[in-house]
C-alpha cells in the first residue's frame, strides 16, 4: 500500500500510532470517484494513466440502471400495451386483455438489469487502473475517505456522485408496516390486488398508472389539491381529471395513521378535502413522495464540502465543489435530480478534470423532464404560473392533438401541445405536451430553445412530415403568430 499524503492527527487512532497506522491503513490514488451511476462514465482510455478509486456501497451502477429510470421504463411498457384495448374499440378493433403476467414482467426486467450490473462491476474489478472498494464510506477529512474494513483512503482528486434515495415521511405507524418505495416494488413476488400510492409526484404517476394498467386497483393518496402540481396548470389539471378515471384519487387528504392487520393488508387512516375521517385498505403500499440526495451520509462537512439548505451538495458551473480538488455530479448535487442531466454533469466534470486550466459549464438553461404514465407528460422551461411570477412578457401557444390528422386517425380528444414565447425576441420559454409520446415530441422544441431558434423559424423553415403527430407541435408554435 502507498503512503498517505495526508498529515496530522491519525482519524481512527491516538496521535501517536499515527506513522504506524498510515503504513498499514492508508491508500492514496490520485482520483477517487464515489458512486457508480453517472459517475461511472469518467474512468476511461484519456484517464488510464491515473490509479483510481471507485466506492460504491450499495448495487453497482447507480439509480437509472437498478431502481429508476430503466427498469421503471421496462414496466411502462408492458402497462401501456395492457391499455391498448381499452382505445382500440372505439376505432372498430376489438381487442381483449387476457391477464398479465407479474413474475414474467419482473424477471425480463431484471434478468437483462441484475446481469448489467454484475458485468458493469466485473469491469471494473478487472480494470488495472481501478481499485474498486464495495462498502458505504464517510470523509473524516479533507480528500480522506473512511471505507469500512477497507480502512482509509486519500486522492489528490475527488469526485461524488453518491445518487439519492426515497423520501420516508414521518407518519405514524409507518415503520411498523410492510411498505414499498420505488426502489424495491419492483421486485415483489406478485402482482397485489390492490394498492394504496402515496404521493401525487413523477414516481406516483408512472406506478400508479404500471398497477392499475396491469390489473390492481389503484388509490392515490396525495396531500395537494392535483396532481403532478408542478407541472403546468393546465397540464396538471388535464392529467388529475383523466387518471381519476381509472384509479380512486384522493386529494388534499392528510394521512393520520398507518397500521397492518392480521391478514397483512395496509390500513391508513386518512382525513380528506371535507376533513372527514375515512380508512383506506389494500394489499400493498407504495411509498412514493419524492427523493432525496444522499450527501448526508458521507460526512461532507469534515471534507469541507457545503450543502445548500435542502441538502444538495453545492457546485460551480464546473460542477467544483467548496473543497479544494473536489467534483460533485448527479442527484447528489442538482435539484433536477435527472439521468439525463446526471450523464451531462458526467461529462463536464471528465473534461475538467483532463484540463484544469481550460474548464468548461455546465448548462442550466433549459433541462426537460418526462413522466412515462399515461398520459405521458413532458415539458421544459417556464411555465405560465412561473412566467407571471417573474413578471415576464410571453405569448401562448396551442394545439390540441385531434386537431392534427394523425389526432383524427387516433380519434384524440384530450390531449395538447402548449407553448410560450419572448413577444419581443420570438424565442421559446417554455413547452407543454401531454398526450402520446410527448417524451419525443418536445425534443425539437428542446433544440429550439438550447440553440435560440425563433419560434417562427422552427415552424417555418423546415418541413413537418404530414400526417405525422409532430404536426401538433408545428400548430402550437404557429399559433403563436395568431394572437
Amino acid at each position: 500500500m502507498l503512503r498517505s499524503k495526508v498529515s496530522g492527527t491519525c482519524p481512527l487512532t491516538p496521535a501517536g500510532d499515527c506513522e504506524a497506522w498510515h503504513d498499514e491503513h492508508v491508500q492514496h490514488f490520485d482520483l477517487c470517484i464515489i458512486g457508480s451511476g453517472s459517475a461511472n462514465t469518467i474512468p476511461g482510455r484519456r484517464l488510464a494513466n491515473l490509479q483510481i478509486a471507485m466506492v460504491e456501497g450499495g448495487t453497482f451502477g447507480g439509480i437509472c440502471l437498478n431502481v429508476g429510470c430503466i427498469p421503471t421504463k421496462m414496466l411502462v411498457f408492458p402497462a401501456d400495451l395492457a391499455r391498448i384495448p381499452r382505445h382500440a374499440a372505439r376505432l372498430g378493433v376489438d381487442l381483449q386483455l387476457h391477464g398479465t403476467r407479474w413474475p414474467d414482467i419482473r424477471d425480463r426486467i431484471f434478468g437483462r438489469i441484475d446481469a448489467k450490473s454484475a458485468s458493469g462491476e466485473k469491469f471494473r474489478e478487472d480494470d488495472p487502473s481501478i481499485t474498486l472498494f464495495r462498502e458505504p464510506a464517510h470523509f473524516v477529512a479533507p480528500r480522506t475517505l473512511s471505507v469500512g474494513s477497507a480502512g482509509t483512503i486519500t486522492a489528490d482528486r475527488f469526485v461524488i456522485g453518491a445518487g439519492s434515495r426515497a423520501v420516508i415521511p414521518d407518519l405514524d405507524g409507518l415503520s411498523e408496516v410492510e411498505y414499498h418505495t420505488s426502489d424495491t416494488v419492483m421486485r415483489i413476488a406478485e402482482l397485489p390486488e390492490s394498492v394504496i400510492v402515496l404521493g401525487g409526484g413523477y414516481v406516483a404517476a408512472e406506478f400508479a398508472h404500471v398497477f392499475s394498467a396491469l390489473g390492481s386497483k389503484v388509490t392515490v393518496i396525495n396531500r395537494s389539491a392535483a396532481l403532478l402540481r408542478k407541472e403546468d396548470r393546465e397540464v396538471s389539471e388535464l392529467f388529475t381529471e383523466l387518471f381519476s378515471e381509472r384509479a380512486a384519487v384522493m386529494l388534499d387528504t392528510a394521512v393520520e395513521r398507518v397500521s397492518q392487520r392480521s391478514d397483512g393488508k395496509i390500513a391508513m387512516t386518512i382525513r380528506t378535502r371535507g376533513n372527514s375521517a375515512a380508512v383506506v385498505e389494500a394489499d400493498l403500499l407504495l411509498v412514493a413522495t419524492g427523493r432525496v440526495p444522499n450527501g448526508d451520509s458521507l460526512n461532507l462537512a469534515a471534507a469541507g464540502v457545503e450543502l445548500d439548505d435542502d441538502g444538495f451538495i453545492l457546485v460551480d458551473a464546473h460542477q467544483r465543489t467548496t473543497a479544494e480538488g473536489v467534483f460533485a455530479l448527479g442527484d447528489a448535487a442538482s435539484h433536477a435530480m435527472l439521468k439525463h442531466v446526471a450523464n451531462a454533469d458526467a461529462r463536464i466534470v471528465k473534461y475538467n478534470l483532463l484540463n484544469p486550466s481550460a474548464m468548461i459549464s455546465s448548462d442550466r438553461r433549459f433541462i426537460p423532464h418526462a413522466v412515462f404514465s399515461d398520459p405521458q407528460v413532458a415539458a421544459v422551461g417556464l411555465t405560465e404560473e412561473k412566467a407571471r411570477e417573474q413578471n415576464r412578457a410571453y405569448r401562448v401557444g396551442r394545439a390540441e392533438y385531434g386537431d392534427t390528422a394523425y389526432g383524427w386517425a387516433m380519434e384524440d380528444t384530450t390531449h395538447f401541445v402548449k407553448v410560450l414565447a419572448d413577444p419581443t425576441t420570438d424565442q421559446l420559454l417554455g413547452a407543454h405536451i401531454i398526450g402520446p409520446q410527448a417524451s419525443s415530441l418536445i425534443q425539437p422544441l428542446i433544440q429550439a430553445m438550447t440553440f435560440g431558434t425563433p419560434a417562427r423559424v422552427v415552424a417555418r423553415d423546415q418541413y413537418w412530415i404530414h400526417p405525422a403527430m409532430a404536426e401538433v407541435v408545428e400548430n402550437a408554435l404557429l399559433d403563436l403568430k395568431q394572437r
